[in-house]
Parts: C-alpha cells; sequence; structure tokens
C-alpha cells in the first residue's frame, strides 16, 4: 500500500461494505431502530432528570453551614433523617395519605370505567372525554374550589346545617388529612379511570357468557372473572397514584394545616426558608428509596396473588 493510499483511508469499496452492514444490522434490530426513535426523549430526560438527580444524591452528602456548602463526604443528613422523630411521624404520615388517596381513587373510578367499558356502546370515547373534562381545569383551581366545599361555612356544612342534620359545623372536614385524601383523590382520578377502563375493555365477552352458562351470576362472574383479569389496571392505577401523591406539597399546604403537613413539605421548606439544602436533598432521596422499596414489594405481592387468582 502507498504513502498516499494509507492518507487517503479505506477504499470505496470498504466503506460501502461497513456502511451496508450497519444499514442491515438497523434493519434486522427492533431494538435498535426502537432507541433511534427514543433518542431525541432519552437526551432531554438525561439532561432534566437524571443530571439533576445525580447533583442531588451527590448534595445529599453535603453539610450547609450558613450560606457555604461543607463538601466533605459525610452521613450525617440520613442518620439524622432516621433518627429525627419528626421525620419518621411525617414518612409515616405521606405514606398513610397517599396509600388512603391511592385506594379512594380507584375505590371511586372503577365503577365509571367498569359502566362505560360495559354498559356504553355508542360514542365511549366522548364520555372518556366527559369524564376527565373537569381535570382540563388548572390544579390550583381545584384544590381552592375543594378549599370552598370543605369550608367551615362551605357547600357541604351549609348544605349539613339548612337540612337539620347537624348544628355545628364539622371541624375534620378542612386542615386535616381527611381533606388532603378528599382533594388529592379527584385531582388524580382521571389517572385511575383510564387504566383500569383499558384492562376492562380487554376482557374477552365470550368468558363471562361462559361463566353465565355454567350458572354464575353477575355478583359470581365479577368477583370470579372480571375483577381478576382487570387486576393489571387496578394495579397500574394505584402505582400512578400513590407514587405522585407522595411528594405533592401544594395541596397540603392549602387544605392539610397541621395535621395534614406531608414530608414534601418539609422538603420544600429545606429548600426554601430553612436553607438546608443538603438535609432537603438527603430527606428527598430517603424518601424516593423509601416509596421504591414499597412499590417493588407491592409489584411482587399484586403478581404474586395475580398468579394466585389465574
Amino acid at each position: 500500500m502507498s504513502e498516499s493510499t494509507a492518507i487517503a483511508g479505506p477504499a470505496p469499496e470498504q466503506r460501502r461494505t461497513w456502511t451496508t452492514r450497519l444499514r442491515v444490522m438497523f434493519m434486522r434490530s427492533e431494538a435498535l431502530r426502537g432507541y433511534t426513535l427514543l433518542s431525541p426523549t432519552l437526551i432531554v430526560m438525561a439532561f432534566s432528570m437524571c443530571v439533576p438527580f445525580a447533583i442531588m444524591v451527590v448534595m445529599s452528602f453535603w453539610s450547609q453551614h450558613g450560606f457555604d456548602f461543607d463538601t466533605t463526604f459525610s452521613l450525617s443528613n440520613y442518620f439524622e433523617a432516621i433518627e429525627a422523630p419528626i421525620y419518621k411521624a411525617l414518612l409515616i404520615r405521606s405514606l398513610w395519605i397517599s396509600g388512603s388517596c391511592a385506594i379512594a381513587t380507584v375505590v371511586i373510578s372503577y365503577p365509571m370505567a367498569y359502566y362505560v367499558a360495559f354498559h356504553v356502546h355508542k360514542r365511549k370515547l366522548l364520555w372518556i372525554i366527559l369524564m376527565t373534562l373537569p381535570f382540563w381545569t388548572s390544579y390550583l383551581l381545584r384544590v381552592f374550589a375543594w378549599k370552598v366545599i370543605l369550608g367551615y361555612n362551605g357547600a357541604i356544612n351549609s348544605g349539613l346545617k339548612a337540612i337539620g342534620l347537624i348544628e355545628q359545623p364539622l371541624e375534620f372536614l378542612l386542615y386535616s388529612p381527611t381533606a388532603v385524601v378528599i382533594t388529592l383523590a379527584h385531582a388524580w382520578a382521571a389517572f385511575a379511570i383510564l387504566p383500569i377502563y383499558v384492562s376492562l375493555e380487554k376482557i374477552d365477552r365470550s368468558l363471562l357468557e361462559a361463566a353465565a352458562d355454567l350458572g354464575d351470576g353477575p355478583v359470581a362472574r365479577f368477583l370470579r372473572v372480571t375483577l381478576p383479569l382487570s387486576l393489571p389496571g387496578v394495579i397500574a392505577a394505584m402505582l400512578m397514584i400513590f407514587i405522585p401523591t407522595v411528594g405533592d406539597y401544594v395541596t397540603p399546604a392549602l387544605v392539610g394545616g397541621p395535621d395534614g403537613i406531608m414530608m414534601a413539605n418539609l422538603i420544600q421548606a429545606h429548600f426554601g426558608k430553612v436553607n438546608n439544602w443538603p438535609m432537603g436533598a438527603a430527606l428527598a432521596v430517603s424518601m424516593m428509596i423509601t416509596v421504591t422499596m414499597i412499590a417493588l414489594v407491592y409489584i411482587w405481592v399484586t403478581r404474586k396473588a395475580t398468579e394466585r387468582i389465574a
């Protein structure tokens, strides 16, 4: 090979060979084509989610003195998060409120999804749009609306007093964990209706007909056929409600009061008024790990239960 050929690089035939191989590999690999289509989204997610999360994890091992960060590696923030009673109490309250909200939301959403899936035969899309229509408004507007409804002189207390069921307004409705659960359940109902509806819509109707031919009544058909086959949608709805509501701090701040404050409110305070970012980062990471472990255990338990039912 001459010196000019070596400088010029590989021959055109060799370049065409490598190009052909790459093209063939790209056409044969469905995963590679999928990653190529997802690459812009993955890049955006990496810079908008992964990089800030990595910074937060690193910051959680720092400590803050006044307005200065001490970048010396330390686990003191995590020890404090584990040992301090207030952090334990707020974490347990946050998990309890989010779990109650997830259960309440699924209980409310399941009948609506069931009705549309089994009893609406025309214009199902219109029904779905109508069910999600209230959620087209601002999240804050809906929270303030519930604040008016649950207030001391709100719609519920005024209505109960007008018909003579109560003499004094019910104080537990607003500025309490109950108010947080009610507001969050309404705010996230649409995210539970859709996955449950999809699971119900996929059920083979011939299975219900076979159960009816074998003598099962409506209740037995629901418990033995419909409910087990719709569990994937119920599981997805539970997770879609539980995971984001644990980190909600707007609703507890507006309708929760002192008894309805959640861990996210304390994290927000550490990044704001308290001005202790490393401690706030440590609390956020600890909360994420706890929620991830609970979600994994929930998925494992529900999977085992689904296999046993099947």
